[in-house]
């Protein structure tokens, strides 16, 4: 009897040197997956912080091996940035041989058209994280930043990294949350019935109607202390699975 063919989403991993059980974990699963699998899709923040493809630790070199060596026997893999590794750029993407889509991208799922993004920019309350995104993102701040060295790029990106994490601590999660009439704006921007994201570290199911039509909207959960996936089979059987 043939098996049935799926699809997996996983996001928020925040792989780090800190939680070597988490990455090792992540490595297990790669190494296991089996051929069933069609493809697997990387919504975002794959690691804590990305300071640039020159930053060529050993355990970022363990982790781009890994996923190369998944490649190379067969697995497609995409990959949306995040607001923790947008800098992942065109080195990381050689040698993983992960395909970079933008965030906003539509997928064919089995027949069903799919939005797939990392998320954040659907959290339309937390206008402060949004400005800071905005300066972030633009491109002639982030090549002045990649031209500095190493050492002074981990010192601005650990001040960063404690900025974000006093901002969550004091931010309410419905600030951080995503709106639904955002989500609703996204959808019919790009016609679709289902939406998938990350970012928000709150996983579930949430159906509405959209245009008078049955939607849903699956929200990723993060690598915490286990791992976590969508896996969405053939058949349209959608399932967020803890291992």
């Amino acid at each position: 009897m043939r098996e049935t063919r799926r699809t997996i989403f996983i996001s928020d991993l925040h792989l780090d040197e800190s939680r070597p059980q988490i990455a090792q974990l992540f490595l297990t699963w790669l190494h296991t997956t089996d051929s069933c699998v069609d493809a697997l899709y990387i919504l975002g923040d794959l690691f804590e912080a990305w300071i640039g493809d020159d930053d060529n630790t050993l355990f970022h070199r363990e982790i781009i091996h890994a996923i190369a060596k998944a490649s190379q026997n067969g697995l497609p893999i995409y990959f949306v940035h995040g607001n923790r590794d947008f800098l992942i750029g065109k080195k990381f993407l050689c040698e993983s041989g992960c395909k970079l889509l933008p965030d906003e991208t539509e997928i064919q799922l089995y027949n069903m058209t799919v939005l797939i993004m990392h998320g954040d920019m659907l959290c339309t309350k937390d206008t402060s994280y949004l400005r800071a995104r905005k300066l972030l993102r633009n491109c002639f701040l982030q090549k002045l930043f990649l031209f500095l060295p190493l050492s002074i790029r981990r010192k601005i990106a650990n001040k960063l990294r404690k900025k974000s994490f006093k901002h969550t601590a004091n931010t309410p999660m419905e600030t951080m949350d995503v709106t639904q009439e955002e989500v609703e704006t996204i959808m019919k921007k790009h016609h679709v019935q289902c939406l998938i994201h990350g970012h928000t570290h709150r996983p579930g199911f949430h159906h509405f109607s959209l245009n008078n039509l049955p939607a849903s909207r699956v929200v990723l959960d993060a690598w915490h202390e286990h791992g976590n996936m969508l896996v969405w089979d053939e058949f349209g059987k959608k399932e967020l699975i803890e291992f």
